[in-house]
């Protein structure tokens, strides 16, 4: 039973695992030109699924109770889309010198480059017992600002604007990204009182569609015998981003409990799991956007899909420690106004 409880929980480890095991296997179903014509279904049809599922489930009166907390935002933001980005280009320019492969170096750059999740970071945030509404608003916000700010990072730092139409890009993106989006809003105002009765497993819905587009960028790596990947190199890949999450948890942490900082306990931890999370949802549609039809795709990839798992797990690991301090440090704080002057 307990057994089942874990494999329930942690479906969408394991579903990643069980594609890219397909992908090798059966390459040929899923690459460019296959029977499940991953250039129509996948860059058209799946990724608007998505996004027209996340305008559905997305909550907007929940976020406009955040709006006023202008100094979060604007941290939050600049961290994850500014600070996060050149902090791992800076890393990376030693990370060069070593025998690692330089694909997965490009992929590390392309996770900094990624906005804040809408899931993972709302979903530990409400664990802890943070500043739910806030991590709500910076995901989603986080989310719209990507849709710009990324593209302009990923031709930024990797030069593939050479190859890339910068026009076609954000014509795309706004055609299977923005327009579900509002259209989903839109569908929630009519049947509100439905979904909320119903409780559809939207996070599931997106998570499966996400499979399926992680398969066929999976098919395209082992259709192509020219690509190798070798395990020191994954192995220090993996090590270097459970690095990147703690350094930049401790930082934010350091930063937001400082003195006269502004922030309350339940505010730090929104900031420490917005700032540092990356979204996959997002990501690997906007890589396939951005990349299309370039043969590292998949290599490129791999470090966000390393990305991902990681940061819920470590997240979920570190929530009993957070949680606790959290308590302590906001009782301290009862206490301190309780006192008299």
């Amino acid at each position: 039973m307990a057994l089942f409880d874990r494999i329930r929980k942690e479906w969408f480890i394991i579903g990643i695992v069980l594609v890219i095991t397909f992908a090798k296997l059966e390459p040929s179903i899923g690459v460019k030109g296959g029977p499940l014509k991953p250039e129509v279904t996948v860059t058209y049809i799946a990724v608007s699924a998505i996004f027209f599922n996340s305008g559905l489930s997305l909550k907007t009166e929940e976020l406009t109770s955040a709006l006023m907390h202008v100094r979060l935002h604007l941290f939050v933001q600049i961290f994850t889309l500014t600070f996060f980005p050149v902090a791992v280009w800076l890393f990376l320019k030693l990370l060069a010198l070593t025998s690692i492969n330089e694909w997965l170096l490009k992929g590390l750059q392309t996770v900094g480059c990624m906005p804040p999740p809408v899931s993972s970071a709302v979903i530990l945030t409400k664990a802890v017992g943070g500043n739910e509404a806030a991590a709500i608003f910076n995901s989603a916000f986080g989310s719209f600002l990507g849709i710009v700010v990324t593209p302009l990072l990923l031709l930024l730092f990797l030069g593939s604007s050479s190859s890339v139409p910068f026009t076609s890009i954000f014509s795309q993106l706004f055609m299977t990204v923005v327009v579900p989006l509002i259209v989903g809003q839109v569908c929630r105002r009519f049947v509100k009182d439905w979904l909320e009765r119903r409780k559809l497993p939207f996070g599931a819905i997106s998570s499966c569609v996400l499979l399926m587009i992680i398969y066929t960028t999976f098919c395209d790596t082992f259709s192509n015998p020219g690509i190798q990947l070798d395990r020191f190199s994954l192995v220090l890949v993996v090590f270097i981003i459970l690095s990147i999450q703690l350094s930049f948890m401790l930082l934010t942490f350091v930063i937001t409990t400082r003195k006269n900082s502004g922030f309350t306990p339940a505010d730090t931890v929104a900031v420490m799991f917005c700032s540092t999370h990356k979204s996959l949802t997002l990501g690997i549609p906007m890589l396939k956007i951005v990349f299309e039809g370039f043969e590292h795709l998949s290599l490129i990839s791999v470090p966000l899909l390393i990305y991902h798992p990681a940061q819920i797990l470590l997240g979920s690991v570190l929530v009993p420690t957070i949680k606790s301090w959290m308590i302590t440090r906001q009782r301290a704080v009862q206490l301190t106004k309780l006192q008299p002057i």
